[in-house]
């Protein structure tokens, strides 16, 4: 018998018992109240929330209200807060939390039951009002015509912020937001420095001011940014809020009227 023969594959490491304390409560029911409850599931290698939380639905608790589409953290659809922190369920692995897990829906959105909210609601709504789409400067468009060229470094930045899955956890985790209801978030402004970015975009920062240069908006961020730190998809918002900010604070000061302005003509 050969050494290799000899050789024996590692134990594997022993799994543990997992505890869900998930909170559950169906809006739409009279007798429904808030309450935790909790499942115990067997943790599986590379076992992800997702994995976790059809294993108890379909084991366990049928009635179980949870959000997924993709499964590959595309869609955005299956955020919700995990011990606290707004997460995906479906790219987040029990091996890197504690046995005993807490799961809520995400805060701000309109609840639909146990963890899902309406989140595209809340997103067609702020998409409407920040008319984020691209403003052409053609008033006709010529489908027959060859794309207009674009700076691979400006295309780069736009497909960075394209990658923005709308799951809300950056508005979830925003202090602003969970003061006003008609705050914008990180994931509007992040729409709007998409399209400034945009080169065929026709608008201008004048344009951007009416829609962000209020507290609603960009003046309304506390600069916590919770949103940078739980973004699944690690996009810059810091840098493009700042960068946003900047810009609209100049536009902002054009328009203040001049008060005292010193006269240093030599004909007066």
């Amino acid at each position: 018998m050969s050494a290799a023969d000899n050789t024996t594959a590692p134990p594997s490491q022993a799994s543990r018992r997992l505890v869900f304390n998930i909170l559950r409560y169906n809006p739409n029911d009279p007798a429904s109240v808030p309450h935790m409850q909790a499942f115990t599931v067997e943790e599986a290698d590379s076992m992800t929330l997702f994995i976790a939380l059809n294993d108890i639905r379909e084991h366990q608790d049928p009635s179980l209200q949870f959000d997924f589409v993709c499964r590959a953290g595309i869609c955005g659809s299956c955020a919700m807060m995990v011990n606290g922190r707004p997460r995906l369920a479906c790219r987040t692995l029990t091996r890197d939390l504690p046995a005993e897990i807490t799961l809520a829906p995400l805060p701000f959105f309109e609840l639909i039951g146990d963890l899902s909210v309406n989140t595209g609601k809340w997103m067609r709504a702020m998409s409407e009002r920040l008319e984020t789409w691209l403003h052409a400067k053609e008033s006709e468009i010529d489908l027959c015509r060859i794309e207009a060229r674009m700076d691979p470094d400006v295309a780069e930045q736009i497909y960075e912020m394209d990658r923005c899955v709308e799951c809300g956890c950056c508005v979830a985790a925003c202090g602003t937001a969970q003061m006003r209801k008609d705050f914008v978030g990180a994931v509007g402004l992040g729409k709007i420095a998409r399209f400034r970015l945009d080169t065929r975009d026709a608008r201008t920062d004048d344009d951007y001011y009416e829609l962000i240069g209020d507290d609603t908006g960009v003046f309304g961020c506390m600069s916590l940014l919770a949103c940078h730190d739980v973004c699944p998809k690690s996009l810059p918002l810091q840098t493009q809020i700042a960068f946003l900010r900047r810009k609209m604070a100049a536009q902002g000061l054009q328009g203040l009227p001049v008060v005292g302005r010193r006269l240093t003509s030599s004909t007066c």
